[in-house]
């Protein structure tokens, strides 16, 4: 016997979602949209429509290169490699070794702590003389870095904490991929004399292409919106070389409280993710497989 929900019931479940969205994500875009249009209010002299001017600041500002340089590379460098660690260990984890459990929980136990009880870990960690990492260098007779007070280490520190975060995620995803791909395919390619490294690139990985998708564009966002480490570990230093976007528009719209501009960069940040975003599916969703 089918059962319905009562007419009110189902309204309330549809409309409930639709107004948090609407509230917290569209209504927020929107006002920084038509905030980016004025300039700043103050005591003495109301807000006032300005035009593209706050989008023409944006040409001329040399520290938001320094900024967009830095986010490009931080994404190019976290992504591959954490998507490229995720595969890995659920591969390790799949495979039925002794430990698997031990050692799914220790991948995993990353991703469930605090990010900013990560970084204040990764502080200590990187402490110059007395940190593990210098501990680890002293043991080969190399001398201590400041890995976050130089300016050619500090952002290549962020993204080994942000890589070592996120791959434990990420490998979920790819575990539970990996444990719905037939064993039938699995099994007629190896009849057809494939071996173990043929079978994965070409029965295996075109059936993870739907989730190398989500995963793809969960790490690009996750790049771009990096902010607590950045306030623990560096606060963009030194001199801006660790420093992001979003901490970026954090440090303009709160501590300088240049409101409209902070405003106009949200407004560059959304677009910039919605357009990589659209690539990065278009590209990689014209070989995937779906089941």
């Amino acid at each position: 016997m089918n059962k319905r929900l009562p007419l009110g019931l189902g309204l309330i479940l549809l409309v409930f979602p639709c107004v948090l969205l609407v509230a917290f994500t569209h209504y927020p875009a929107a006002r920084a949209l038509m905030n980016s249009f004025w300039n700043n209010a103050s005591s003495r002299r109301p807000s006032k429509f300005v035009g593209v001017e706050n989008y023409q600041t944006l040409l001329e500002d040399d520290r938001l290169m320094q900024v967009m340089l830095n986010s490009t590379l931080y994404a190019l460098g976290t992504i591959p490699l954490a998507i490229g660690l995720a595969i890995g260990m659920a591969l390790l984890v799949n495979a039925k070794l002794p430990g698997t459990s031990l050692m799914r929980l220790s991948f995993f136990m990353p991703t469930m702590l605090p990010m900013i009880a990560v970084a204040n870990i990764w502080l200590f960690f990187y402490a110059p003389g007395i940190g593990l990492a210098s501990q680890i260098l002293g043991l080969f007779g190399l001398p201590p870095i400041n890995f976050l007070g130089s300016t050619e280490t500090s952002l290549l520190s962020m993204m080994f904490v942000a890589v070592w975060k996120e791959a434990g995620l990420f490998m979920i995803f790819y575990l539970a991929a990996l444990q719905a791909v037939p064993t039938t395919l699995k099994d007629a390619a190896r009849l057809e004399g494939a071996g173990p490294v043929r079978v994965f690139f070409d029965v295996v990985m075109p059936l993870l292409r739907p989730t190398t998708i989500f995963v793809a564009v969960n790490a690009l966002i996750n790049a771009f919106r990096l902010v607590d480490h950045v306030i623990v570990m560096t606060r963009g230093g030194p001199n801006n070389s660790s420093a992001l976007l979003l901490y970026y528009i954090y440090e303009v719209t709160f501590s300088q409280r240049d409101f409209a501009y902070g405003a106009t960069l949200t407004v560059l940040m959304v677009c910039l993710l919605g357009i990589l975003a659209a690539v990065q599916y278009w590209v990689l969703n014209r070989k995937a497989h779906y089941q």
